[in-house]
Formats: structure tokens, C-alpha cells, sequence
């Protein structure tokens, strides 16, 4: 008591304030400080949100067809790669909200993959993160469109979902084409020897 007694006199004789009114000019001069002080980024701060701002603005970069499996490598977790989410099997670059559907964000479960049920339910159950949106209501289905027009107007597709089959018909149709190319001019260039004889 008598610390607290000397300590009020020290303030009164020094400052000519009331305790009262010392420590809430003292309370006032830390929150002050502390405003003044969040204004301002650290350095390292800086050059995070520069990062992420640089990645953010990159040119979205044409996919093509991709596949469930392939999608799943563009969900955050790699920061030199576009983030990716699909709706209704269109694929979009959401990279410029890496806050909401990055690794952290709210919606990063979504990322990676063809949200299109969890999206139309309105949930974030993992068994709902799916494309499939069989056995929705009408008002589900609208709510999914409602989804889908947002990312049309914010978003850039920049693919679409296949198959695994489907990726891989293309990928041995593109084979046999070769080949049969390949053996087209093997013919023509035999026509042309037996030509010239």
C-alpha cells in the first residue's frame, strides 16, 4: 500500500496528472504506438506478399484435359503451381484466391478436385467431394449453377475433366496415328524406289 501511495505522488508531483489520468494516457500512447506500428509490413512480410501477388497474377495457363488424378497436383500444396478447382467437369485457375481456397483457406478442401456436389450441398463432408451430382434436387442443381456462373464471370477455364479411359484412348489413338503416318511414308517412299527403276 505504501508503494502504491508513493507511486501516486511520484505522478501527481511529476506529470501534475491524476493516476487515473496518467495510465489512460499511457494506455492510449501504447495502442497509438501499436496502430501506427501495424501500418506498416515488415520486410520479410513484404516480400511473402509479393510472392503470392506475383503468383497470383500470372496468365492463367490452358490445361486441356486433364484427369481426377492429374488435377489433385494443383490443389496449394505446391506454390509454383496454378491452384485449380472443377465444377460440372469444367476446370478453372482460382490462383487469384489462393486465400480462400489455398492451403489455410476456408475452401481448400475444394482445391484439386471437381467440387461439383459438395458445391450444390453446400458442404464440406470429403465423401462430397466429388463430381458426380446424381440424385440432386432441382434447388441443388440451381445452387450449383449459381456456383458454376460465379466462376464463369471470375475465373478462367482452363480445362476440362476426362476420364482416365478417355485420356488414354487419345493417348494410344495418338500413337496409332503416328504409326500409321510413319507408314504411309515408308509406302510412298517404296512407290517412288520402284518409280524410279
Amino acid at each position: 500500500m505504501a508503494l502504491w501511495e508513493t507511486l501516486t505522488e511520484s505522478i501527481n508531483h511529476y506529470t501534475g496528472l491524476s493516476p487515473a489520468a496518467f495510465f489512460t494516457i499511457l494506455a492510449l500512447m501504447f495502442v497509438t504506438y501499436k496502430v501506427v506500428c501495424g501500418m506498416f509490413v515488415a520486410a520479410g512480410d513484404y516480400a511473402a506478399v509479393k510472392r503470392t501477388n506475383e503468383f497470383a497474377l500470372r496468365e492463367p495457363v490452358q490445361m486441356g484435359d486433364v484427369t481426377e488424378e492429374e488435377l489433385r497436383a494443383y490443389d496449394g500444396s505446391d506454390p509454383n503451381k496454378p491452384l485449380l478447382m472443377a465444377i460440372k467437369g469444367q476446370i478453372y485457375d482460382v490462383s487469384r484466391s489462393r486465400m480462400f481456397y489455398g492451403p489455410g483457406g476456408p475452401y481448400a478442401l475444394f482445391a484439386g478436385r471437381d467440387a461439383s456436389r459438395a458445391l450444390a450441398l453446400m458442404s464440406f463432408d470429403p465423401k462430397d467431394l466429388t463430381g458426380n451430382i446424381e440424385g440432386l434436387s432441382a434447388s441443388e442443381l440451381e445452387v450449383l449453377q449459381d456456383w458454376e456462373y460465379k466462376f464463369m464471370e471470375k475465373y478462367v477455364k482452363v480445362g476440362q475433366l476426362v476420364s482416365k479411359n478417355t485420356s488414354e484412348s487419345k493417348e494410344t489413338g495418338n500413337e496409332s496415328e503416328a504409326s500409321k503416318h510413319e507408314e504411309n511414308i515408308s509406302e510412298e517412299k517404296q512407290k517412288e524406289g520402284h518409280e524410279t527403276q
